[in-house]
């Protein structure tokens, strides 16, 4: 309302004919804002003789009807000097003045209009919800009817298509398919009377709904205008109740979503904690057996050392005790060495010959079995074992 009473101050100003000698002397910037501000100001005075109208149809259309009819009918006046649109324009004003609305019945008249608008706003959503309603529940049922023609041709071509061909005409089974339509038409016929039933148990319920409607109307219990207000009261404070709800719901989401985004993050921390200690404790599991195997190397080198620090005391006391032989002990030692050495030589010597002896004589013994069989074996068995043993005794 400010906005449209500001807007009639700048046309006021505008159409002063006062000013209209010094709208030469203005420059084409201010003419511009003024052609601005008049075009806004008309379209404000459009808006509110819009709205003027609209109340006037709703309130007493007749009036109105008149009014457009004598406005139809009057002439369009003529353009003439310049002195004389001053004066009617003057003289409309004057009039203008008189017939002007004030700011209460402005307000007034808004009010009254804007509860209109929103009655009408309101009854558009009503019937724009029932007819969504309407086509959900058309759309439901396009839906229910297309599962059950799917349902049904899935039906049919496993059993007919798939199930009734004879295999070896490769042909439908004629009895088959009537016995298969036979079942879909009593199918059918029951669910007609378990519908036809429905229906009947709900004519009952309607009418003795009616009834109890027409016991209520005749004993005087039927709502009136002051009950469904109390109805719309306490609906506003329910709705006002539930908007509350809703408020809290939306804050318990909030804090149910950053509740569940903090215990993702602790999620993923203890993940990974997890992932270290299973890491940490494979290791020490490692590190403990690398100590034990430690320990156990420990024990065999301190058996080791035990061990060679016994024979180090061994030969530690070996060397303690040892003492040098004198000079002449060892060259007797010597000399007796080299003797031995020389009578080993002689032996080995005389080994050699007895064997080649040895040889011969097993040669020549050989020639004389082969030339007669009756010579004296024990004997010679014995200078051949006297012959071996001889070089052993002299080695002993």
């Amino acid at each position: 309302m400010a906005s449209i009473i500001s807007s009639e101050a700048d046309l006021s100003s505008v159409a002063d004919p006062d000013e209209e000698g010094s709208l030469g002397e203005l420059t084409d910037d201010e003419l511009f804002t003024l052609v601005q501000d008049t075009i806004r100001a008309n379209d404000v005075l459009k808006l509110e003789t819009k709205m003027f109208e609209s109340y006037l149809k709703r309130v007493d259309p007749k009036d109105l009807d008149l009014q457009q009819a004598g406005a139809s009918q009057q002439p369009a006046p003529e353009p003439t000097q310049r002195t004389f649109r001053k004066r009617s324009r003057s003289r409309g004003q004057s009039m203008d003045r008189h017939l002007k609305l004030t700011a209460e019945q402005k307000c007034d008249i808004a009010t009254r209009e804007l509860e209109e608008l929103r009655e009408s706003i309101e009854r558009m959503k009503e019937c724009a919800e029932k007819k969504l309603d309407n086509f959900r529940a058309v759309m439901e049922e396009a839906d229910i009817r297309y599962a059950e023609v799917k349902k049904a041709q899935y039906e049919f071509n496993r059993d007919i298509v798939n199930g009734a061909v004879n295999p070896r005409t490769n042909r439908v089974i004629a009895e088959k398919l009537t016995r298969s339509i036979d079942e879909k038409l009593r199918s059918r016929d029951t669910l007609i009377e378990k519908l036809r039933l429905k229906n009947s148990t709900l004519k009952v319920q309607k009418k003795k709904l009616q009834l109890q409607l027409k016991q209520k109307e005749e004993m005087g219990e039927v709502l009136h205008e002051v009950d469904f207000n109390q109805l719309k009261i306490e609906n506003s404070q329910y709705l006002e109740k539930i908007d509350e709800r809703n408020q809290d719901l939306l804050r318990l989401k909030l804090m149910a979503t950053n509740v569940l985004q903090v215990l993702n993050t602790y999620k993923k921390k203890l993940h990974v904690l997890t992932m270290e200690s299973d890491r940490l404790n494979s290791e020490i599991n490692q590190r403990k057996d690398l100590l034990w195997r430690i320990e156990a190397e420990m024990n065999i080198v301190e058996q080791e050392k035990s061990q060679a620090d016994d024979t180090n005391k061994k030969y530690r006391q070996q060397l303690q005790d040892y003492k040098v032989p004198d000079v002449m002990d060892y060259v007797e030692e010597k000399a007796g060495l080299y003797d031995l050495r020389k009578a080993v030589q002689s032996w080995e010597r005389k080994v050699e010959i007895a064997t080649m002896a040895l040889k011969t004589l097993q040669t020549q013994w050989k020639k004389m079995k082969l030339n007669a069989g009756n010579i004296d074996i024990p004997n010679i068995a014995m200078s051949t074992n006297w012959a071996h043993a001889a070089p052993q005794i002299s080695l002993n």
